[in-house]
C-alpha cells in the first residue's frame, strides 16, 4: 500500500521529508510546554529524533549523516555570524574580568566531568569518556558543542563504530536547564543577597552613568579667543569629542566645517558626551535660547539606514559629508548601540546614521546611503555561503602538534565558526556585507539546529534503551547535574563575594557562560534592569566558542 511504503521506504525523497517533518514538528511542539515555568524549547526535537528512531521510523545513514552535518555548519555559523560584532569587543573594560571566569567555569565543568568519569565509570571501556563529553555538553545545555563533538568522533572513529553520544547528552539536558536556574537561586542564598538592594545598586549606578549619553545644547561664542578661530581648531585646543552641527551667524543657519570660522556673538548646536558638556560650555560660552525650526533656512535631523553595498566599510572620514554634501552626522546607530560619529569609524549595512542639514541635502545623502528598509529584509546569501566555503576549507587543514600522531582539525563546527566570527567583525574591510536581520539570522540557525537535532536522535535512537535504560543512564544523570552545579556554586559565590558584581549582571554571566536562553529569560524575569541581558551579551560569544573549539579538542586528545 501506497501509505506504507511512505512510511517505510527509507531511502525515498518524499520518506525522508516526511520523517524530519514528524520530528521536528513534534519536538517544536512538545519543546513549548513549561514544568515549573521553564520549557525545554527546541533542543526538544532530539528526543523527538530518539522515539522515532527507537521504532525503526529512520532513513539511510548516508542521508542522516549529510543533513546532520549540513545543519550543524548552518547552525554554527549563522551564530558565528551574530557573536562575530561584538566578540572582540566583549573583552574591554569589566568585561575581561567576567569573560575570565567565565572561561575558568566552562574548564570547571570539564575537570568535573573528569573527575566523574573516574570516580563512577570504567575506564578500561573506550565509549565511556565518549559519552561522558555528550553529557556535559548535555549538563551545560550546549548543543553546538554536541555537534562539535560528535563530528570530530566521526574522524577517529570506524564509520559504522562512532559513539552516539546523543544518547549521555539526552539524560543530562533537562536536569541541566533546571540546574541552572537552582544554582542561581543557591548562589543567591549562599551570598544572602537581596534582590530589591540590587535593584536600588543598578539605579544608582545608572544615574552615575548619564555622563556618557550624548548632551545636546545650544552655546553663545563669548570667549574672545575664538574670534577667527576655524571649528578644527577649537576641537584641537579642547581635546574633546563633540559634534557642532549648526550654526546662526547675523541671522544666517548653516551647517558648520572644520574650516568654519567662529565669531563672537554665534550660536551654535552642539552634541557631546554629559561629561565634557560642563568644559566645553565653560570654553565657549554660556547657554542660548535658538528655536533652530524658525530660521530662514529651515534644518532636519533624520535617521538614515545604509543600506547600499557599496557603502560597506567606507569610512565617515571618506564620504567628506559637511564638505560635499553640507549635512553632519552626530550619532551612528549599530545593534542597538549608539557609538561617535569619528572620522574613523567605518559604515556598515545596516548602521542608522543620524543626520543634520537641509532637507534637500539630507534627502541627497539617504539616496546615497541607500536608507532602503526593504533591502534589510533579505539575508546576504552570497555572503553566507562564501563564509561557508571557506570555513570548510579552514577546518579541513591539518594541524600538527607534538604527541598526537594524527594531525588536529578543526573540523566542520570550528572552521566555519571561526571564520563567521572573523567576517561578522571584519567583513566590511573586504567588501562583504555581512548584514542580516535578526529574524533572518534566528530562522537559519534555527533550521540548521533542528535538522541536526532531529539527524542525532533518530541516529540514536536504536540502541538509546540499551545505553540508558539498560545501561549507564542513571549516571549519566545524576553526573549531569554535578557538573551543571558545582562550577556555578564555585565561580558564582567567587564573583560575587571577590569581586562584588551585582546578583543580576552575575546571575546574567552565568546565563551566557552556559549559553542557555531559558536561564536568561528567569534572569530578566527577576530584574527590571538590563543588567541580566548585559551579563550575557559579555561573555556568550567567547563562552560559545570555547564550547564548541574545546568539545574538539576534548575528542582529539584523550578519546583517541
Amino acid at each position: 500500500m501506497w501509505l506504507i511504503d511512505l512510511f517505510t521506504a527509507t531511502d525515498s525523497v518524499a520518506h525522508v521529508v516526511l520523517l524530519y517533518a514528524v520530528v521536528i514538528a513534534i519536538g517544536v511542539y512538545l519543546g513549548k510546554i513549561k514544568v515549573g515555568g521553564v520549557s525545554i524549547g527546541v533542543s526538544f526535537v532530539l528526543f523527538a529524533g530518539i522515539a522515532a528512531g527507537h521504532i525503526g521510523f529512520t532513513a539511510s545513514p548516508n542521508i542522516l549523516s549529510f543533513l546532520q552535518e549540513f545543519g550543524l555548519i548552518l547552525f554554527v555559523f549563522m551564530i558565528g555570524l551574530q557573536v562575530g560584532p561584538g566578540f572582540f569587543a566583549s573583552f574591554k573594560h569589566d568585561g575581561i574580568t567576567m569573560n575570565v571566569l567565565a572561561a575558568i567555569m566552562i574548564l570547571l565543568n570539564i575537570a568535573v566531568m573528569f573527575a566523574c568519569y573516574y570516580l563512577f565509570f570504567d575506564t578500561s571501556n573506550p565509549r565511556n569518556l565518549p559519552m561522558m563529553i555528550g553529557t556535559l555538553y548535555g549538563a551545560v545545555t550546549n548543543t553546538p558543542g554536541l555537534g562539535a563533538a560528535s563530528e570530530a568522533l566521526s574522524s577517529i572513529f570506524p564509520k559504522n563504530e562512532v559513539p552516539q553520544i546523543a544518547s549521555g547528552y539526552a539524560c543530562a539536558y533537562p536536569l541541566g536547564v533546571l540546574g541552572i536556574i537552582g544554582a542561581m537561586i543557591a548562589v543567591r542564598f549562599i551570598c544572602r543577597v537581596k534582590l530589591e538592594n540590587e535593584e536600588k545598586k543598578l539605579t544608582l549606578e545608572e544615574e552615575e552613568n548619564e555622563s556618557v549619553k550624548p548632551h545636546h545644547m545650544t552655546l553663545e561664542v563669548t570667549n574672545s579667543y575664538l574670534e577667527g578661530k576655524k571649528l578644527m581648531q577649537v576641537h584641537a585646543f579642547l581635546n574633546r569629542d563633540f559634534v557642532c552641527s549648526r550654526i546662526l551667524h547675523d541671522g544666517h543657519v548653516s551647517i558648520p566645517n572644520r574650516n568654519t570660522i567662529f565669531h563672537k556673538g554665534d550660536k551654535l548646536y552642539f552634541v557631546c558626551a554629559e561629561a565634557d558638556a560642563e568644559a566645553i560650555t565653560a570654553f565657549i560660552g554660556p547657554s542660548a535660547e535658538v528655536d533652530w525650526e524658525e530660521q530662514d533656512v529651515p534644518m532636519v535631523s533624520k535617521r538614515i539606514v545604509v543600506t547600499r553595498a557599496s557603502m560597506n566599510g567606507k569610512t565617515l572620514g571618506k564620504m567628506h559629508f559637511s564638505r560635499i554634501f553640507g549635512v553632519n552626522v552626530t550619532r551612528v546607530t549599530r545593534q542597538g548601540m549608539e557609538l561617535f560619529a569619528s572620522p574613523s569609524l567605518a559604515l556598515q549595512v545596516g548602521d542608522r546614521i543620524m543626520v543634520v542639514g537641509r532637507e534637500d541635502e539630507v534627502n541627497r545623502v539617504a539616496s546615497i546611503l541607500g536608507n532602503s528598509i526593504k533591502r534589510l529584509d533579505a539575508p546576504n546569501i552570497a555572503t553566507i555561503f562564501i563564509g561557508i566555503f571557506i570555513g570548510i576549507l579552514f577546518g579541513s587543514i591539518p594541524i600538527m602538534i607534538p604527541g598526537i600522531p594524527v594531525p588536529v582539525k578543526l573540523g566542520l563546527a570550528g572552521g566555519p565558526l571561526i571564520i563567521a566570527i572573523l567576517i561578522g567583525r571584519y567583513g566590511y574591510k573586504v567588501h562583504l556585507v555581512t548584514y542580516t536581520t535578526t529574524s533572518a539570522n534566528l530562522m537559519l540557525r534555527e533550521i540548521g539546529l533542528v535538522l541536526f537535532l532531529a539527524s542525532v536522535g533518530i541516529k540514536a535512537g536504536a540502541g538509546f534503551a540499551e545505553t540508558v535504560v539498560a545501561g549507564d543512564g542513571l549516571k549519566y544523570v545524576y553526573t549531569g547535574f554535578l557538573i551543571t552545579v558545582i562550577p556555578i556554586l564555585i565561580i558564582g559565590v567567587i564573583a560575587r563575594l571577590k569581586y562584588k558584581f551585582n546578583y543580576f549582571t552575575l546571575i546574567g554571566m552565568i546565563g551566557g557562560t552556559y549559553t542557555d536562553p531559558p536561564a536568561l529569560a528567569y534572569s530578566s524575569s527577576i530584574c527590571s534592569k538590563e543588567a541580566p541581558a548585559v551579563g550575557y551579551s559579555t561573555v556568550y560569544p567567547l563562552s560559545m566558542f570555547l564550547r564548541i573549539f574545546l568539545a574538539q579538542l576534548l575528542v582529539l586528545f584523550f578519546c583517541r
